[in-house]
């Protein structure tokens, strides 16, 4: 995918002479705190690198004061860097001002708030048009243009209603309806559902994951919530005291942290909801239908089981090293008689939660494409190992500090 946002050596610092003193220390690598300590100036962002690619769900996450805010605002300029570049589109947003900052802000870009920020003396479709009024487009078209980004979140029926008759979760989708009305290539999303309920908040991830599929917009969202990261980012970027941590999708994240600081935060994360089959299934293998039993259980080796494949490649049986040995042990080398039928198959796609139940049963899963042709082999055993993995790599970081 080709690249949309670019933040390269950014730095950001707060205070009277972000330039001077301040700015030498952070790039020597002295510790916020201590920068603060020296010069009374606050480190915001230090050296952060990263890139959104067009059409991606891009999450940075962190807790308060990991600078994740800050680095959102650099993008459309609510926040000058101090020094570094911030590039959209391969031009240098922070060298806009005056008209072609504002034209850039209006028309290349929505963000949504935490806070709705609505107009509470406007109607709800007012609201979602605001943006195109101030841009001076003609009130037909404005209102089209409302009424369907209204009808993306579902709210067409509400346009003529006022904020204040509106649930919490509807306001917000008023927010994310005017960012979406003038159509623009970037959503900046800052902790946009973090002050909804839990239930309503995961509804508000749903609906902006199914519009998300049907528009392919540039998304650059901010979340404290790791959980939230993981569901929604097609990559998620961890920052902790202004800096990047680690960059990766979130299996990358959850399934190879890099710092000890990373896997703290992942340890608690429900894995078989993030990491996928793919992840975990191995090369197929299938078995020769005019193999003996014999054969069969060589082709085996340390596997659990192998398919046999029709002439399309579908998955037809399957042979577990349990079927084998024991129709083996009655004296049959008849492959026939070993196979079974009654397996389960699945997507690569596909989370370990979803299979769980079907490798609880200790066959095989048929990892199949959209066709259904066999393309991997889901050894149950493989599901547990996995799951096992994040508590082995914190331990393994919690050595690495202690020795």
């Amino acid at each position: 995918m080709q690249e949309k946002i670019r933040l390269s050596g950014v730095y950001k610092i707060f205070g009277d002479q972000p330039r001077g003193r301040a700015l030498d220390l952070a790039k020597a690598g002295v510790p916020k705190d201590e920068v603060q300590a020296r010069t009374g100036h606050v480190v915001g962002l230090t050296d952060v690198n990263f890139t959104v690619r067009e059409g991606e769900i891009f999450v940075v996450m962190g807790l308060s004061g990991s600078g994740k805010s800050t680095a959102i605002r650099t993008v459309n300029q609510l926040h000058t860097v101090t020094d570094g570049e911030v590039l959209v589109d391969g031009e240098d947003v922070q060298a806009m001002s005056g008209s072609k900052l504002q034209s850039f802000r209006r028309e290349k870009m929505g963000m949504v708030f935490q806070h709705f920020a609505l107009f509470p003396h406007r109607s709800v479709i007012d609201n979602v048009a605001y943006g195109l009024k101030i841009q001076g487009v003609g009130t037909m078209e404005r209102d089209r243009a409302a009424l369907k980004a209204l009808d993306m979140v579902g709210l067409v029926r509400y346009a003529g209603s006022k904020p204040g008759e509106l649930s919490g979760g509807m306001q917000q989708r008023v927010g994310l309806a005017r960012a979406l009305a003038s159509d623009p290539d970037i959503l900046l999303m800052d902790e946009a559902f973090s002050a909804l309920d839990p239930l309503i908040r995961r509804q508000m991830q749903d609906e902006m994951m199914a519009i998300q599929a049907e528009l392919h917009k540039t998304i650059l969202f901010i979340t404290h919530d790791l959980n939230e990261a993981l569901r929604m980012g097609d990559r998620v970027c961890i920052m902790k005291d202004g800096a990047v941590v680690q960059v990766g999708t979130p299996e990358e994240i959850l399934t190879e942290p890099a710092t000890g600081y990373v896997a703290e935060f992942v340890q608690d994360v429900d894995q078989g909801r993030v990491i996928q089959v793919e992840e975990i299934m191995i090369d197929p293998m299938p078995l020769r239908a005019d193999s003996t039993l014999r054969e069969g259980l060589q082709h085996l080796g340390d596997r659990a089981g192998a398919f046999v494949v029709d002439a399309d490649g579908k998955p037809i049986s399957v042979l577990t090293t349990g079927d084998g040995i024991r129709v083996s042990g009655m004296g049959s080398n008849d492959l026939a008689d070993a196979l079974r039928t009654d397996f389960e198959r699945c997507g690569p796609g596909h989370t370990l939660n979803e299979v769980y139940a079907a490798a609880g049963r200790g066959i095989p899963i048929a990892v199949v494409d959209e066709d259904g042709r066999l393309i991997g082999n889901l050894d149950p055993r493989a599901i547990m190992q996995e799951m096992g993995r994040v508590e082995s790599l914190i331990d393994g970081f919690e050595r690495e500090v202690f020795m």
